[in-house]
């Protein structure tokens, strides 16, 4: 990464369980801070669809009450329009501050402009927007997805540097459109296209799903009986696809490696079991940084244009001894 502002402000967050987000089509659910209501937040998550989306809606939702900050929280069930929809009702509640994890890139322009001339600023989290125009948000917090994607490569390059045979991978994309699908293929191809033995044999959504990894992990192993690697996009994705590889009889973590992203309790112990080989992070817990940001944007205070979180990676010796201590 070229930058990286460390979080450790999230050690202090305590772990209770949420109630279940509300549902899409822009309807909001509230959670009062308790505090004087001096600012109110209008967050879009884009869903619930893996273990990383959970616990950073946790996050947003716990770090919003230790601030003092009044959440409007919505769910948009992975739809673009139930952002849009999410959004332009924040607009009219007139709320101080947006902010956003947007589930695609594009398309976002009108309803950004609608927001900044109604003078409310927009800060984009986890995800990016492909706008020409960047004066509609104030700031992007998140990872780096090209650098995880090089990360990725990078292991791939050291674990078989000593081979000449082919290696047939297989790709477990994200969500068609979003930022950390475009991103984590172009960094990590990036790393392994000046290597001819490197060969992707077949690359598709699995929408970061543990059941759409699954599904499309069965079509790749009938299809391609010679896979080496897989490389996943998230850890979900790279769990259902463990099933899909037991249940053709083969040993994930050895007949084919694995590499995910992300670093959640249940990738870690599959990294930890052997399983998976190699996990890149991809830190969810983006709440107190978020609260932050939100007070001075609110305030009119300058911002970094770029925010991006520390993160590391996890072989599987590594994995078992971060394991005891995981928050996610």
């Amino acid at each position: 990464m070229l930058k990286r502002i460390s979080t450790l402000v999230l050690a202090g967050l305590t772990a209770v369980t949420l109630a279940g987000c509300g549902g899409g089509g822009g309807g909001d659910t509230s959670a009062s801070s308790g505090g004087d209501g001096s600012i109110t937040m209008g967050f879009s998550q884009v869903g619930a669809e893996s273990g990383w989306r959970t616990a950073n809606t946790k996050s947003v939702q716990e770090s919003a009450k230790t601030a003092g900050i009044t959440l409007k929280f919505s769910d948009a069930q992975q739809k673009q329009e139930n952002q849009i929809k999410a959004i332009r009702s924040y607009i009219q509640q007139k709320v101080d501050v947006i902010a956003f994890s947007p589930v695609v890139e594009s398309g976002w322009d009108t309803v950004l402009k609608e927001a900044q001339n109604a003078k409310i600023p927009v800060i984009l989290t986890d995800r990016a927007v492909d706008s020409k125009d960047t004066s509609l948000y104030k700031t992007f917090l998140g990872s780096d997805f090209v650098e995880e994607g090089r990360k990725a490569g990078t292991w791939l390059l050291e674990e078989y540097k000593s081979g000449t045979d082919p290696v047939n991978i297989v790709e477990l994309q994200g969500t068609t459109g979003s930022a950390p699908a475009n991103d984590r293929k172009a960094g990590f191809q990036e790393v392994i296209g000046g290597e001819a033995k490197f060969k992707v044999i077949a690359s598709q959504t699995g929408d970061f799903t543990r059941a759409k990894g699954k599904e499309v992990m069965e079509a790749f192993l009938k299809a391609h009986p010679d896979i080496d690697v897989l490389y996943a996009h998230n850890d979900d994705m790279g769990l259902g696809a463990i099933e899909a590889i037991e249940g053709a009889g083969k040993v994930p973590g050895k007949d084919i490696k694995i590499i995910t992203v992300d670093a959640v309790k249940d990738g870690m112990q599959a990294l930890a079991d052997g399983k998976i080989n190699y996990i890149v992070e991809c830190s969810p817990l983006l709440g107190p940084q978020l609260m932050d940001l939100a007070k001075k944007v609110v305030k009119g205070e300058s911002v970094p244009a770029r925010v991006v979180t520390e993160e590391t990676t996890f072989t599987q010796e590594q994995a078992k001894a971060a394991l005891p201590q995981r928050q996610y």
